[in-house]
């Protein structure tokens, strides 16, 4: 081959991508990277770091219109709605709308939890194996309550997280008060994870680029995708560095996914995906922090603590591309956490952050091959839990190029679900 063709190139350098590469690199397939930017620059630089089959419920739940109804008026709210006249974020809500039931939101847990737990248990085979240095703990997570009626309502959940391999225990508030110096007196109680688990995001990407770099796999950053066509067994790509040839292309762009529908020959994504715009505040290590990452969750704060770092994350915002910094909401990111911590900030700002996350109308990634596109694969659609679904998304990504049968059920991933 010239030094224009590859067996896979793989588009997009974030936690996804570079997942998919290092699994197929494993696989004995050669693999070049391209990226339009850096290394893990997109949703992957801001997120908290959990490692969360917890998450496994979407989004779409029974009851949440209402929610979101409420909190459009409201714009630090945990979820908001922009108003705004764009017929593509409004009939990706109508299809979010109607996953809103019992039926749809039992099968994308158990979709989302399949991946997220084959996930969580390669990841911690991937840090061993290939020597991560990501601040990987085994560490659980535990969601934090101050209102009553909010936790009884979580308790009554439990069952179903049960059924979905989702270990969970509860702990009561005055025990965990007294284990946890960190937190104001106050809780109504806590909902455990033990099986999940955190890391430093930042180095965890560039642990993946690192290892696929020396297994031999090519990394090319600030090199822009532009369109794909596939002939004869061939799929060409047209790059800021010019055309590409290769057997087989993943496409792992995240929210970009559907602003590059057209030219991946997917026009469905247009449909399929809107970007969630989430926030982010990183500061030094306060003096007192949780044991283990948390969420409060009646205003949706992760909190992380790392040996040198403090972050405030979460929040979903559906605003398009906006590339405006909302103070507000990064606001509410520090007014959420003081109502829990003594300490809810450290001493020093580091970083203030926002990013796009890829939301599917179902809240589920999608993984599979680009319909009536041979050669051409999808890697994308995970929401908020790109890095906890990573090293499952890479291995079945893997296992169906390299004709496999995959660990886990491809079905549910499918992107025909959205033609």
């Amino acid at each position: 081959m010239s030094s224009r063709d590859h067996d896979v190139l793989i588009i997009g350098a974030g936690v996804i991508g570079l997942a998919s590469a290092l699994a197929l690199l494993e696989s004995g397939r050669s693999v070049r990277v391209i990226d339009a930017g850096a290394i893990g620059g997109g949703a992957s630089k801001g997120n908290c770091g959990t490692i969360t089959p917890s998450h496994a419920p979407p989004l779409a739940a029974p009851g949440m219109v209402g929610v979101a109804l409420r909190w459009m008026l409201t714009p630090d709210a945990p979820l908001y709605v922009k108003p705004r006249i764009d017929p593509l974020l409004w009939q990706w809500l109508l299809r979010f709308a109607a996953r809103c039931n019992v039926r749809d939101w039992r099968a994308s847990t158990a979709a989302k939890a399949a991946i997220l737990n084959d996930s969580r248990a390669r990841l911690a085979q991937w840090v061993r194996d290939y020597g991560l240095q990501c601040e990987f703990a085994e560490s659980g997570v535990d969601y934090v309550y101050r209102d009553r009626q909010a936790f009884a309502h979580a308790q009554a959940g439990i069952g179903a997280l049960r059924e979905a391999g989702i270990p969970v225990a509860i702990v009561d508030a005055a025990a965990y008060e007294a284990a946890e110096p960190a937190f104001k007196p106050g809780l109504a109680g806590v909902v455990r994870f033990d099986g999940d688990a955190a890391l430093r995001p930042d180095r965890y990407v560039a642990e993946l680029a690192r290892a696929v770099r020396q297994r031999g796999g090519e990394i090319l950053e600030d090199c822009a995708f532009g369109a794909l066509d596939s002939t004869d067994g061939v799929v060409t790509v047209e790059t800021a560095l010019g055309p590409m040839r290769a057997r087989d292309v993943v496409v792992a762009v995240g929210a970009w996914s559907p602003r590059l529908a057209l030219a991946i020959g997917a026009p469905s994504l247009r449909l399929a995906m809107q970007p969630g715009k989430g926030y982010s505040i990183t500061y030094s290590r306060p003096a007192r922090v949780p044991s283990r990452p948390v969420v409060l969750k009646e205003r949706q704060v992760c909190v992380s603590a790392w040996a040198d770092g403090f972050r405030l994350g979460s929040t979903m915002e559906f605003s398009g591309y906006d590339d405006t910094l909302n103070a507000r909401r990064l606001g509410a990111l520090e007014r959420g956490a003081a109502e829990y911590l003594h300490e809810p900030v450290g001493p020093q700002l580091r970083e203030r952050w926002y990013g796009w996350r890829p939301m599917s109308g179902d809240d589920v990634p999608i993984i599979g091959r680009v319909p009536a596109r041979d050669g051409v694969w999808l890697a994308t659609g995970h929401g908020m839990l790109g890095v906890s679904m990573s090293a499952a998304t890479g291995q079945l990504v893997a296992d169906l190029l390299c004709g496999r049968t995959p660990a886990i059920d491809p079905a549910p991933f499918r992107p025909e679900r959205f033609a």
